[in-house]
């Protein structure tokens, strides 16, 4: 019989999500926040996203063996705990708490999961319940998936798991080996978490608006050494500025911050609104350049030996979502292939818990191929919900629509491109997208400004057939999810403005035909009008929201934007008047 493995995530109360495996195989995963439409589903389990990867795979809860879950109770024997409650001294009520009372969030993980389970109408007593230390489920996901053989180094970095921020290992032979750890408060995930929040955005969601920030400041302007240091193997943050807890933290009202009063002291106050304005583009400069730097010189001490005999690494956890950093460590001359789990944050943990069950339980899962694991809908189901909708939209279906939206796209019109199994992670990569053509002058902006309502510097990536990718981003390494940024040949810098960052670089996707015909289609039609295999592809939702999942979230979006069409598998709707 084959052997299905539920892998769940949710356990930092963030980001909740549910992949599905029958034996190696990867069938369905999704998160949360799609189906209740609320952005990261804060303090919710994956109920929705659950029942979706079971009727996707056509079974019952009483199908399942396995329950995996990325959190594990970590025994007073090891340094996390103590290394929790020295560095937080300064808070005896949070330092006594680990002593004590360590293991009292992975007990309350627990009883959510058995009575999420219970709802499903799974019984406890008939499953596996595997329990999967945090940061071994980001490293899983990264190195089991990554289809690597042989030795392969495996860096995790995020705010925290149960206590450990930081993961160096290696894989070997399907088994994952610790080399190092850094407990909280000493996180680099933490420290940018915290200036995310004094740069004005909420952590866990605005740290990549920070990093769009940041190439329009100037990173030697200000000295932000003091924030936190790399020492003799050992990872120090300075927590009388940041990665603060209880008196020591900043307070605006009720709300306490992530850093102190000594740093707004230091930098002045708190960024308001969504200028990017100085001294805060300076800030996100400085705060990038210093994640960069303590980021490569840990790489350097504890992976460069594995690296130099492998050149292989990967990369998971909130962090690796930073594709700046990604560049640079593609650039060390002893990295020749890093693979970035694509739903590198703490939703990707879902396939790491799944992941690593399947390990334990003899199973070698196969490589990602792609990430397209979300519901898929019927022409039949989209021309029901414009029935349905109380716009009442004007509809019809086209023969030949990857031809149909190259036109538009061409004539500098935005559209709105909702095609076959909704994306797993962060990035839209061409089946919840809004598109537009990159060598129309403003289309960019008027995205921002119309359509998303967001920042006006925030960046577009492209979409890039795979025929022109080598040229265009000048290297012939994978990119199939958005998780680098490459400098752009200067050739098409004229050619694609509306997707060339400030500093000259791109979050590309390189598209092949294999994995999403339609979407190649598209471009290739793109191409023969404008002479570029590329095209601007941003996330189809607005500010705020997550990404759309259904045909009825893509008509909600379309009306509450400035979108002139939408286009869902076959059908394209246009606004009245077009």
């Amino acid at each position: 019989m084959p052997k299905v493995i539920l892998g769940l995530s949710g356990a930092l109360t963030h980001d909740p999500s549910a992949a599905l495996y029958i034996d190696d195989k990867l069938v369905a995963a999704a998160e949360e926040e799609r189906f209740i439409r609320d952005k990261h589903a804060k303090n919710r389990m994956p109920l929705e996203s659950t029942k979706f990867c079971l009727d996707y795979a056509g079974l019952k809860p009483r199908d399942i063996d396995i329950v995996a879950f990325p959190f594990a109770e970590i025994g007073l024997d090891r340094r996390d705990r103590w290394h929790f409650a020295k560095r937080y001294w300064y808070a005896p009520d949070r330092a006594l708490t680990a002593l004590f009372n360590g293991n009292r969030r992975y007990q309350r993980n627990v009883a959510n999961v058995r009575a999420m389970l219970r709802q499903l109408g799974v019984n406890w007593n008939t499953i596996a319940f595997v329990p999967v230390e945090h940061h071994l489920a980001h490293a899983s996901s990264a190195y089991h998936l990554s289809g690597f053989k042989g030795k392969t180094a495996i860096l995790g970095i995020d705010g925290k798991g149960e206590y450990a921020t930081t993961f160096f290992g290696y894989g070997e032979n399907g088994k994952i080996h610790k080399i190092k750890e850094f407990y909280d408060p000493d996180s680099l995930g933490g420290l940018y978490g915290a200036m995310t929040e004094y740069l004005g955005f909420e952590m866990l969601d605005g740290e990549f608006k920070v990093m769009g920030m940041a190439p329009y400041g100037n990173p030697d302007k200000y000295d932000f050494s003091r924030l936190a240091k790399f020492e003799n193997g050992e990872l120090t943050v300075n927590t009388e500025l940041v990665n603060t807890v209880g008196w020591r933290r900043y307070k605006e009202g009720n709300k306490g911050y992530y850093f102190s009063k000594k740093l707004v002291d230091w930098l002045g106050p708190k960024r308001q609104g969504d200028n990017a304005d100085e001294p805060y583009i300076d800030y996100a400069a400085c705060i990038q350049r210093l994640f960069e730097k303590l980021s490569l010189e840990m790489i350097d001490y504890y992976l460069k030996d594995i690296l130099q005999e492998t050149g292989q690494l990967c990369f998971s956890g909130g962090s690796a979502l930073n594709v700046k950093l990604n560049q640079y460590i593609m650039d060390l001359p002893y990295v020749k292939q890093l693979f970035v789990q694509p739903a590198a944050s703490d939703a990707g943990t879902a396939l790491g818990a799944a992941s690593y069950a399947a390990h334990l339980a003899g199973i070698e899962v196969e490589p990602l191929h792609h990430v397209y694991l979300g519901p898929q809908y019927s022409n039949e189901e989209c021309i029901a919900a414009c029935e349905a909708h109380e716009q009442k939209p004007t509809w019809e279906k086209i023969d030949n629509i990857p031809q149909a939206v190259a036109n538009i796209l061409a004539e500098g019109q935005p559209v709105a491109w909702f095609q076959g199994r909704m994306e797993f992670g962060p990035r839209a990569l061409g089946c919840r997208s809004i598109l537009g053509c990159p060598s129309v002058p403003g289309v960019a902006d008027r995205i921002n400004e119309q359509i998303k309502y967001r920042e006006r510097w925030r960046p577009f990536c492209p979409s890039v057939l795979d025929t022109v990718a080598e040229d265009l981003l000048q290297t012939s390494h994978p990119a199939p999810y958005m998780t680098f940024t490459f400098k752009v040949n200067p050739a098409w810098n004229e050619r694609i403005p509306e997707v060339i960052h400030e500093d000259g670089t791109s979050r590309a996707q390189v598209v092949n035909k294999e994995t999403n015909p339609r979407y190649y289609a598209l471009i290739e039609e793109l191409e023969k009008l404008t002479g570029n295999g590329v095209v601007l592809n941003t996330s189809l939702n607005r500010r705020g929201e997550p990404m759309v999942c259904s045909p009825t979230d893509a008509l909600n979006m379309f009306y509450g934007s400035d979108l002139p069409y939408l286009v869902m598998e076959d059908i394209l709707v246009r606004k009245k008047g077009r």
